[in-house]
């Protein structure tokens, strides 16, 4: 059998040494409640609180604007529609791109039944949003602009300062969802100028079931989940406290790998081994320069994806497209960035992590190679 090799992990990420480590105190000893002041209950509150100081010190913000979720998907769909159910009165349209994932584009569609309007702006070829296109979307109605750090598939990074300075503005709250971005590239919060941003805990090296959402300091919103008083308020539920800990340790120990230098150059002499292989039949999705170190996301020309990966046994890759009774469908981002079909079919994307190294991807190169 061929060795394992991981390559997909804008995906998910396994869980670092250090989150590991300081979830064991409360796999067995503590296991109180954080909301109990008493003996058990006081370690449990403490280990959350400090949690939430690291997450907040890697997205530059102060620990009372971090509100712990259950991931990802959570927190686009708490900032989406608490957002929209806080502001009915001022309007109800929401702007946001063709690009966006699923966790974004589908809370967007729900509250489309409740009376929103919705305006999806297209993209480049590169799958980037223009900024312009924002402004001109904006009306005296829009209560929220929700454009994600960067794209999942292709890797894109978007504009997000331009655009955030757009929506301060006309003073509409601007949410973005960093779940790529958080561990890869720098997320702070100020410098980007938004006003709400997702975490993803399994993008960032923690487990899943946990994230964040960050909301600044008098951002109106409605709370996700009502109950008692969790969360100041915010989010009603027991807080997770093993996960929450795992959390901000991996939060703590992104820090050093802030822009991932050695990730971005393996895969930019891997995308040069792809090309010595297949010339111009290998084409590069995403923004050549303002995209995710780890992301190369390619199209094999006049193959199908799925048939490119059945190349590689042991290889954990994703694709673009889907097969369905024998066509071939592209992903809803590569058709909004205007991949041609017969292009786009053979997409592929490869994702690298921390501990990518080059001997795994000359490993791929050369099942590829023996294969054509």
């Amino acid at each position: 059998m061929s060795r394992k090799i991981y390559l997909d992990f804008n995906a998910s990420t396994p869980i670092c040494p250090e989150a590991v480590e300081d979830m064991r105190p409360f796999l067995a000893e503590h296991y109180g409640n954080p909301s109990s002041l008493h003996w058990a209950g006081m370690p449990a509150k403490d280990a959350v609180e400090k949690a939430r100081g690291q997450v907040a010190a890697l997205l530059g913000c102060d620990s009372t604007e971090v509100v712990f979720t259950s991931g990802g998907s959570e927190s686009n769909n708490h900032a989406i529609k608490g957002v929209f159910f806080a502001n009915r009165d001022r309007g109800d349209h929401i702007i946001t791109t063709a690009v966006e994932h699923p966790a974004t584009l589908n809370p967007c569609l729900f509250l489309e039944k409740l009376g929103a309007k919705v305006t999806v702006l297209p993209v480049d070829r590169y799958g980037m949003v223009d900024p312009d296109d924002v402004r001109k979307a904006i009306t005296s109605r829009t209560v929220l602009i929700t454009v994600m750090h960067a794209n999942n598939e292709v890797g894109t990074i978007e504009p997000i300062p331009e655009i955030s300075a757009i929506a301060r503005e006309a003073r509409i709250p601007f949410h973005t969802d960093a779940a790529q971005t958080v561990g890869k590239v720098s997320a702070d919060v100020e410098e980007l100028g938004v006003d709400l941003l997702s975490v993803a805990g399994h993008k960032v090296y923690a487990p899943k079931g946990i994230g964040a959402l960050y909301m600044r300091e008098g951002t109106k919103i409605e709370p996700f989940v009502h109950g008692a008083g969790h969360e100041a308020g915010r989010r009603a539920g027991t807080e997770n406290v093993l996960l929450a800990v795992a959390l901000g340790a991996a939060c703590d120990a992104a820090g050093k790998w802030i822009g991932m230098p050695q990730a971005q150059a393996l895969r930019d002499r891997f995308l040069e081994g792809l090309r010595g292989i297949f010339g111009e039949k290998v084409t590069l999705n995403g923004h050549p320069a303002a995209r995710l170190p780890n992301t190369l996301n390619v199209n094999f020309v006049g193959r199908v994806g799925a048939e490119v990966l059945a190349m590689l046994p042991g290889v954990a890759a994703s694709t673009g497209s889907a097969c369905h009774a024998g066509s071939v469908t592209l992903s809803p981002v590569l058709a909004a960035m205007g991949v041609p079909p017969e292009e786009g079919m053979g997409a592929v994307r490869f994702s690298l992590g921390r501990a990518t190294t080059w001997e795994e991807l000359e490993d791929v190169l050369g099942m590829l190679k023996a294969s054509v």
